[in-house]
Order: structure tokens, then sequence, then C-alpha cells
């Protein structure tokens, strides 16, 4: 597959952390730190990312060559999604061939136009478009999602551990639904405990790449198609942005220490 410098997976162990959240507004960060992104939309049974984005229900990617889709440009950056393909009342009920069929086809059609960072909102648990997804291509990182309490953190480890076998880096852990902030006095509270994300990195040797809050503007913000980030300013928006720096960072630091050095072997030939 062409179009793209890095793949980065947006994935969690179960539904409800935020994961769709945490990839729009991570690929907007992205953008608004200078670089080319592509969005795509991985859950196939319940694609979001068109609503939060934005695109006007109806709207499909143009088709080219009877083959390749044109992604949708919304908001700087490209997207494509299944949500994008059917009607938003038609229930995806597939079997797992199919489910790999229609995500292979959505991965490896879109024509993404160099961009440096595919975002993919994977679905959520450690099943069938994970695994295609890691034999497809290569991958260059996953961001695990995960909210501070005990019943969330059981489900990331599942993630982490399902990544590690296919042997895709773990970037780091995302701590969503960290802090809550009171819309009325500004008032911050742990309302879903503390500590559970250090307490995650530091059993699989990684680090909590960001803390984001559990703000009603950052939900009222996606539901209207106006993602928080170029919409809004604040701590809210601060903190995605603090996240996709330090994940560019990550990344960079990464490829530059992992190059291996050249070996010249000398021969009498």
């Amino acid at each position: 597959m062409r179009g793209y410098k890095h793949l980065v997976c947006v994935a969690s162990g179960k539904g409800g952390v935020g994961k769709s959240t945490t990839a729009v507004n991570l690929a907007l960060s992205l953008s608004h730190l200078g670089k080319r992104v592509g969005l795509l939309d991985a859950d196939i049974y319940g694609p979001s990312i068109p609503l939060m984005m934005g695109i006007e229900s109806g709207t499909k990617p143009e088709i080219r060559d009877k083959k390749y889709m044109i992604p949708i440009s919304t908001h700087g950056i490209k997207v494509n999604s299944m949500g994008l393909l059917v009607d938003e009342k038609t229930a995806m009920a597939w079997r797992a061939p199919m489910i790999i069929s229609a995500f292979n086809q959505i991965l490896n059609d879109t024509v993404w136009e160099d961009r440096d960072y595919l975002i993919v909102d994977m679905p959520p648990g450690t099943g069938d478009i994970q695994l295609s997804l890691s034999q497809a291509v290569k991958i260059t990182g996953a961001l695990i999602v995960t909210t501070p309490q005990d019943v969330a953190l059981l489900d990331a480890r599942r993630a982490i551990e399902m990544f590690n076998k296919v042997e895709v880096p773990i970037l780091g852990i995302v701590e969503n639904m960290s802090i809550h902030i009171c819309a009325n006095c500004g008032h911050e509270e742990e309302i879903f405990g503390c500590g559970g994300g250090e307490k995650l990195a530091s059993q699989y040797q990684t680090e909590v790449i960001g803390r984001l809050p559990l703000d009603i503007d950052i939900r009222e913000r996606a539901d209207a198609g106006a993602p928080i980030i170029g919409s809004s300013e604040g701590s809210s928006a601060e903190a995605y942005l603090q996240l996709a720096t330090n994940m560019d960072e990550r990344i960079s630091h990464d490829l530059v220490h992992n190059v291996k050095e050249p070996k010249i072997s000398i021969t009498d030939d």
C-alpha cells in the first residue's frame, strides 16, 4: 500500500473508552502541527468518524477506474470510512471473511496522496480486523486508549498482548477521561480513579503518552461534527495537541535510534 509514511493504530480492548474521539482529535492535532494526515475508520460495525468529522449524510467517496476511492477532504485531512459506503441504518451483520474482505478493500483501494500519517481508528477488541491489518501492512505502532479504572485496564492489557504477539510496537498508553473538568466552576476531579495508565505502562515497559480530560465540550463538538481541535481553545485542546506532539517525537526518536549501521564487507573478488 502506498500513500503514507506512518500508519498508527488507535486501539482499545473494549468499547466506550473514547477511542474514536481520540483518533479524530489526534488526526486533527497532527494536521495542526503541519503534518499531512489521513484518517481511516476501520470500525466496520460502528463507524462514527463521518459524524464526528461533520461529513454530510449520504456523502460518498469518488470512485476512479471502477476501483480506487478518493477520500473525503474535511477539516484539512483525508477521511474514508465504511460509514461512507453504506446507509447509516444498515446493520453490518457480516461473518469474519466478509469483514476482512471489506476492510482490506477500503484500506488498500483508498488513494491517500502522500500522507505523513494515516491514523486508523480500530474496532474495539482483539479480533479479525486487528489481525488482518497487522498481516496486510507494516504498522508504525499502536496507541492503546484506556480509562483509569481497573475494568478498562484489564481489556487494555489484552490489546497490548495481541499487538505484542504480531510484533506491532506500542507507542504508548493514552489515558482518556483522566480528569473531569466541571463546566460551571472548572473544578477537576478524578472520577475514574488515578494511576491506572502509569501502572499499565510500567508493566509493559512503555509510557503514558497522553492524558485527556472528561470534558462536555469535547463530546458536544464531536456530536456536532466540529471537533474541539480547530474549533476551540483551552486545556482540552492543548491535551490533544500535546498527545500528537509526544507521539510524533516518539516516532521520530525511534526511527533515528533504530537505524542499523551499514556493514562493509571486503573480499578478494
